[in-house]
């Protein structure tokens, strides 16, 4: 017959019953001595045929280590404090954040220049309503192209289409070179235009000048009438010295039309102790440069300020 291996489940931690409440009869009966108790009887010897108490238990039950897992806690957080900003880093982290955008603003507005002078200057080439447009619409569509174009090769050239970015950039240089000319079509066009406005004005030296001469002349065709004689080369000679006098009130005009280029030679001439003596026409050149070059660079202040 096989053995028995079952193993009764014995609890380790028994309750023990609870206790009835005492009736009143109960409580009414005498109590009665306790008897003495019996000593307690040696224990049998251990029978050798009688089945051992870890035979009851199944080795499975024995080889089965019982693991309590604990759940592990979290150390707490650590809450760090935060430490005060600074004034100065405050300061320095506003300017690193309106610096880029006031910079996109400047892109933005010289581009918007750029694109109305080179549109005015294409337009007015046409000889005729539908060839102005046609020049119009070349010039604007060339300028948007340099603005956006650095920044779309600076994408490319980063995300390793190195072969479009060079075609990009190519494609900007030649509209770049298209919007630099425009400008100086706008730029030459109207300085030159205003200045001769200026020139050309009569200020009231010149218009005394201008009737000083207009009276020596009747002198000079009255007394020469009837013929050359000491009287009449005297005329002459008054008329030559009045002439030379609207001529000098002409020329202080001129140099006042255009009142930048003379201030600035001389500025340079004082800054440098008479080393340099730059003429009126390099300075007007260098104007000119600037003017056309400056509404150009739109695309490239994009491109630094989006790197910013």
């Amino acid at each position: 017959m096989a053995e028995d291996t079952t193993a009764s489940v014995i609890p380790l931690h028994q309750v023990p019953p609870k206790k009835k409440a005492r009736t009143s009869a109960q409580r009414g009966k005498p109590r009665q001595p306790r008897k003495p108790r019996k000593p307690k009887a040696a224990a049998p010897p251990p029978d050798d045929d009688a089945p051992a108490s870890e035979t009851l238990i199944p080795a499975d039950f024995l080889s089965t280590d019982l693991v309590v897992a604990e759940t592990p806690t979290a150390p707490p957080a650590r809450v760090q404090a935060l430490e005060p900003i600074s004034e100065p880093a405050l300061r320095s982290s506003r300017r690193q954040l309106f610096a880029p955008v006031l910079l996109s603003i400047a892109a933005l507005a010289l581009a918007g220049v750029g694109i109305t002078m080179n549109g005015w200057f294409a337009r007015s080439l046409g000889s005729s309503d539908i060839a102005g447009w046609l020049f119009l619409a070349v010039g604007v569509a060339a300028d948007v192209v340099a603005l956006v174009m650095p920044a779309c090769a600076a994408g490319l050239w980063h995300a390793g289409h190195r072969a479009t970015a060079l075609v990009g950039w190519a494609v900007w240089v030649m509209t770049f070179v298209f919007a630099l000319t425009a400008g100086i079509g706008f730029a030459s066009t109207n300085i030159s235009d205003t200045t001769l406005a200026r020139a050309s004005r009569t200020t009231p030296a010149v218009a005394v000048a201008q009737a000083a001469l207009g009276d020596a002349m009747t002198a000079r065709d009255r007394e020469c009438k009837g013929g050359v004689g000491k009287f009449c080369r005297e005329r002459e000679a008054a008329v030559a010295e009045r002439r030379q006098a609207v001529d000098t009130a002409m020329h202080s005009v001129e140099q006042t039309a255009d009142p930048q280029t003379d201030a600035a030679i001389r500025v340079v001439a004082w800054v440098s102790r008479g080393v340099l003596q730059p003429t009126s026409n390099d300075f007007a050149m260098l104007r000119l440069v600037l003017l056309a070059l400056l509404p150009q660079i739109g695309g490239i202040l994009l491109l630094v300020g989006r790197r910013a």
